[in-house]
């Protein structure tokens, strides 16, 4: 790697950074893009320049959360690894907009367990563009609305195993295993990879899930703490099995 490319990466990567905090701390409160940062405790607006030197909020004291302080470092990293070793699915700049935008979905899921509709608007539109240039548009099409089926398929299976699950137990459950979300990202990552990669994703994603919840259960037992029907963010499954097949992926 030639040194000087240092120049322009990490600090694209650090501002790009500053920029993703704020949208995971701003989107989830107020639901639109706002001008400055707020504070997730009070939501009073902060200073930009408080923002990114990570000073306490002056109305209620409460100090920047771990994740503002990691994600520049998270940033550098996987920019510079980009970089380094660009999927040869999808190069090195397409590469940098996916990673930045399924950062953004990955931290909001796992912090509220939540995917915005304006997010997935953003998405769709996006990955569109960038699917129609990997794919063509027959491929990414058919990938967005096979996605979308297939997920929306087990969304409504979720919930009548879980109206079914009730009635047995004789409790209501307020969890479904997959929230509309989690199909709404499907068809997003399904533009984006085409058919018929997204069923290779959804594979993944399941094995993914399962190995993830079998290995959670156990250690929830261990501790005696488990609890039947325990949700389990399921997008950042989705995102790892996104970027597995970036990699594992070839030109069209």
């Amino acid at each position: 790697m030639n040194l000087l490319n240092l120049i322009w990466l990490v600090p694209l990567s650090v501002v790009v950074s500053i920029m993703i905090n704020h949208l995971a701390d701003t989107l989830p409160i107020v639901r639109k893009i706002t001008s400055l940062p707020i504070c997730i405790e009070c939501h009073q607006p902060l200073g930009l320049l408080r923002y990114i030197s990570f000073k306490a909020c002056p109305h209620c004291q409460t100090k920047p959360g771990n994740r503002r302080f990691l994600l520049p470092i998270l940033f550098i990293i996987t920019y510079v690894l980009l970089f380094l070793f660009p999927p040869e699915y999808s190069g090195f700049f397409p590469s940098l907009i996916i990673v930045t935008f399924l950062y953004l979905v990955f931290i909001i899921d796992l912090e509220h367990r939540l995917i915005l509709h304006s997010v997935s608007i953003f998405g769709a539109i996006l990955f569109t563009i960038l699917g129609l240039y990997l794919n063509g548009w027959q491929k990414t099409i058919l990938g967005g609305v096979i996605g979308f089926l297939l997920m929306y398929g087990l969304y409504l299976f979720g919930i009548l195993f879980s109206k079914w699950m009730a009635k047995k137990r004789g409790e209501m459950l307020d969890e479904v295993a997959l929230g509309y979300g989690d199909v709404n990202l499907t068809a997003i990552l399904g533009l984006l990879l085409g058919w018929p990669r997204i069923a290779v994703l959804l594979f993944f994603t399941i094995l993914l899930g399962g190995i993830f919840s079998a290995v959670y259960m156990v250690i929830l037992k261990f501790r005696k703490r488990y609890e039947l029907f325990t949700p389990i963010p399921y997008a950042p499954f989705l995102i790892i099995s996104a970027l597995i097949l970036l990699y594992i992926s070839t030109p069209n």
